[in-house]
């Protein structure tokens, strides 16, 4: 779904080309840093916790990016990172900076003198999509064209309208004036690849572009009474949540929307069965907020009113950690393995999309040991849980330079110990593994040994009926009895997640910028992001909270360097633009109301 949306919502973006950049221009331009750079943006309000352009923003919008005007917050934003990450800032908006300029438009000259302190980007499906998201309402827009919609709040009313009145010239096409519902709007047409753009002001309060017609009349019914964000299912309630001061962007994903719109795109067919499961959602909005060591993500799902879908409220995922040494490289723990294993076998059983079939590992774990995995290992594992990987010691005999832990506190431990029992005689008969008891720190510790001496496994026990299972380098000695310093104490884990971990239903941590430095992945690699994004950040702190039966709460801070930032890149000039003539009143008829 990310690549073809990305790609579409690129190419939508990428076709205001024309005049009408006098807002598209200027939107994109303060979108262009956040965008590109992190690709989350958020949303957030006027007055409380809604956007101020959310009554203009029709109901059945896939993706709505709210993003700040102030000069300050971008500013901020380029003191982070290393000088080769804010290169790639720098060129993304080195671009936008030209693309205002070939339209003869400066933002500091032209926009920012009259635009509010947020402006807000909408994209709108297509009737291809509309037919696939049942609950949708028509919008009439063209089959397989997404329309997007920029609004710009007004400040100041003479010099927006100024600028409406006297536009720039076109380099291609002409102004056409037209009016629906009593609003006077302003299009470009005649343009060769057929494309019409729109402008128009909202009572002298906005000042709207779309990039076709029937979505500036859309954007006027919105505006008028008709459906919008304000009255989308649980859309006020969630975001009441994540009410934030001062965001530097926000963003509003319309899950069963952008859905349709990803399956009309997608390179391969979407099954219906990996649809279902996110059909049941209703949206997902974050706000972001620049913060002394970085970037906060503040962040809520919700599911639909009428699903019968409800999430387990387990806020039980915070001992776990007191038990993982301070020198931990990264951990992510939840409430119940139990549950989540139920859960995605649940979803992932018709879903032929998701990374692991539960029933290749169930038959998998059946054939190689003989056992049952849902019965003689979930069933005793409905406690809290953590999965870590832990350097291994100054004096590592190893191979590996880490270790793999997982910890689970265990609900039923006489069937827990039955079962690694039966699993130790598996290990020691069918695979001719040395199956040792040893004492560290004068606990009991049972060592699997490979025969040809590389593979090393340990497991134990730790006080409150946790079990450990360890993959790779002896880390034992670093957890048992208990840790001489815990995680909590590290002082790249307190800076990750400056208030305490009150209530959490599930959390993560990763410190990259020790990982990168040691070169410490035995057994996981980092995700495909770009290193020189990787390179910028030094740890990554989450925290999950199940708020409801319905609504799931996470708060993401990533810790970015600070390497002293130079100077931004110079603007460039642009040729001048041939005359045209001015706009030609109602030229085109005007829509029926």
């Amino acid at each position: 779904m990310d690549d073809s949306l990305l790609k579409k919502t690129k190419s939508a973006i990428e076709k205001f080309k024309h005049p009408r950049l006098l807002i598209a221009g200027g939107v994109i331009l303060l979108i262009g840093g956040g965008i590109a750079a992190y690709l989350a943006l958020v949303q957030k309000g006027p007055s409380g916790n809604i956007p101020l352009a959310a009554n203009i923003i029709p109901q059945d919008v896939f993706v709505a990016v709210s993003v700040s005007t102030n000069k300050r917050q971008w500013q901020k934003l380029r003191d982070f990172g290393t000088n080769e990450s804010r290169a790639l800032l720098d060129e993304y908006l080195e671009k936008w900076q030209e693309l205002l300029k070939a339209n003869g438009y400066d933002y500091e000259q032209d926009i920012q003198p009259w635009v509010g302190r947020e402006i807000a980007i909408a994209f709108l499906p297509s009737q291809a999509s509309l037919s696939t998201n049942k609950s949708a309402v028509n919008t009439n827009l063209p089959i397989g064209q997404e329309s997007v919609v920029i609004i710009l709040p007004i400040e100041n009313a003479v010099r927006a309208k100024a600028l409406l009145e006297n536009p720039k010239p076109l380099k291609q096409g002409q102004w056409v004036e037209r009016t629906y519902k009593n609003v006077k709007i302003r299009e470009i047409q005649g343009l060769p690849d057929g494309s019409t753009y729109s402008i128009a002001l909202f009572d002298e309060r906005f000042m709207v572009v779309t990039n076709h017609p029937q979505a500036i009349d859309l954007a006027i019914d919105t505006y008028k009474g008709s459906p919008s964000l304000t009255t989308t299912p649980g859309y006020s309630e969630a975001l009441a949540k994540i009410e934030t001061s001062n965001p530097l962007a926000r963003v509003y994903i319309n899950v069963p929307a952008a859905l349709a719109v990803a399956a009309i795109h997608s390179a391969k067919p979407i099954p219906p069965q990996a649809q279902a499961p996110l059909k049941e959602q209703q949206g997902f909005a974050t706000n972001i907020t620049l913060e002394p060591e970085g970037i906060r993500f503040n962040s809520v799902s919700w599911l639909k009113p009428d699903t019968q879908k409800k999430h387990r409220v387990e806020n039980r995922a915070k001992e776990i950690l007191s038990r993982l040494p301070s020198n931990t490289l990264m951990t992510i723990s939840g409430s119940s393995l139990a549950h989540m294993w139920q859960d995605y076998a649940e979803g992932a059983r018709f879903n032929p999309l998701t990374p692991m079939n539960p029933e290749w590992l169930q038959k998998g774990v059946a054939s190689s040991t003989g056992m049952d995995w849902e019965k003689d290992f979930i069933a005793w594992m409905d406690g809290e849980f953590s999965l870590s990987l832990l350097p291994a010691a100054e004096n590592n005999p190893s191979q590996f330079p880490s270790a793999l832990m997982l910890m689970v506190r265990a609900s039923n431990r006489r069937l827990a110990e039955k079962s690694l029992e039966r699993l130790d005689k598996v290990m020691r008969d069918r695979y001719k593994f040395k199956v040792e008891e040893v004492k560290v720190a004068n606990q009991p510790v049972i060592n699997w040994t490979s025969q040809f001496g590389g593979v090393t496994l340990s497991r134990g026990w730790l006080n409150g009926n946790i079990a450990f299972l360890t993959l790779g380098a002896p880390v034992a000695s670093a957890i048992t009895p208990k840790p001489q310093a815990p995680l909590a104490l590290n002082p790249e884990f307190q800076k990750a997640f400056p208030s305490p971990i009150d209530v959490s239903s599930g959390n993560f941590f990763i410190d990259i910028e020790r990982m990168n430095n040691a070169q410490q992945f035995a057994f996981l690699d980092l995700p495909p992001v770009p290193k020189t994004i990787l390179a910028a950040i030094r740890t990554i702190g989450v925290n999950t909270v199940m708020a409801s039966e319905r609504i799931i709460h996470s708060d993401i801070l990533i810790r970015l360097k600070q390497e002293k930032p130079g100077a931004l890149p110079p603007k460039k000039t642009s040729p001048p633009l041939a005359p045209t003539t001015p706009p030609a009143k109602q030229a085109q008829p005007s829509p029926t109301n």
